[in-house]
């Protein structure tokens, strides 16, 4: 069968301007979501092409904001053994109600003073029977005996096998990229067999601002989406400057404002321009 020149050129012009496909989700891009987030949208972050696709907010509770989850894939965090906020009694409950599919548990225990082999027997009794993903507690990047990695690896022995679990989860706060990658790998070397999730990092308040935290992020989130070991990230943190002054100014003075995802008046800022970026 024969095909005119003109179709031939129609279709190569369709072709060449056709609307790129939607990417297959889930994505590894997350958001931070505080719990004082109520007037911010999360759905800004949404391209609805699966680059930014998943939340949390430390809780068991779906996200406070103008929106909802924004349409992102929500996250449930025990984030402490018992909370007002979080009651251990309603995780499963709230899981089958919310149908997140996967469960963080535990922020920085290694920091609050938590011991491993507490840790170990509370999430035996109430995380292994969750029929989802799990992630170990969320450590931080220290380096001091007993801490951070140390302190995942005296859990993990705790458990002595009895702990079922998907995701080693670290946050990490520092100088510069160098740091950070040789602390993920780390991470990766130490648990070779299980995928890691990155659930809080930044550059830790650097001289230059957000225009540091921007170089920074670049090279991470380059990084990490080439890492066939990571699963997920999130960046710290899906908030404002104003908002995350006001409510933890002691976070603030720690990070510094400049890798905020979003401005004052609710927008999306530099770097989280940057995140939604294939």
């Amino acid at each position: 069968m024969k095909v005119s020149l003109t179709a031939l050129v129609a279709l190569a012009l369709d072709y060449l301007f056709a609307t790129p496909a939607a990417k297959l989700g889930p994505g590894k891009r997350g958001l931070v979501w505080p719990s004082y987030n109520g007037e911010l949208d999360p759905g800004r972050l949404n391209d609805g092409q699966g680059t930014v696709n998943l939340i949390y907010d430390y809780e068991t509770y779906a996200p406070l904001s103008s929106n909802g989850n924004g349409g992102l894939a929500f996250i449930g965090m025990q984030g402490c053994p018992d909370c007002d906020s979080s009651p251990i009694s309603k995780l499963a409950e709230r899981q089958q109600q919310l149908g997140f599919a996967t469960v963080f548990t535990l922020n920085e225990p290694d920091l609050s003073g938590t011991s491993p082999g507490v840790a170990a027997d509370w999430y035996k009794q109430h995380i292994n029977p969750l029929a989802i993903k799990k992630a170990l507690p969320a450590v931080t990047s220290s380096t001091d005996p007993g801490k951070g990695l140390d302190w995942v690896q005296q859990m993990v022995n705790a458990c002595g096998g009895g702990c079922f679990f998907d995701y080693i989860n670290i946050h990490w706060y520092g100088e510069n990229f160098a740091q950070f990658q040789a602390h993920v790998n780390d991470a990766h070397s130490r648990f070779p067999q299980n995928k890691i999730v990155i659930t809080e990092f930044a550059l830790q308040n650097p001289p230059g601002g957000q225009a540091d935290q921007i170089t920074f992020f670049r090279e991470a989130f380059a990084f990490l989406d080439s890492a066939s070991f990571v699963e997920m990230y999130f960046p710290f943190v899906a908030t404002s400057p104003a908002l995350f002054e006001f409510h933890d100014p002691n976070g603030a003075a720690f990070v510094g404002t400049g890798s905020t995802l979003y401005n004052n008046d609710g927008t999306i800022s530099a770097v989280g321009q940057l995140l939604v970026q294939a």
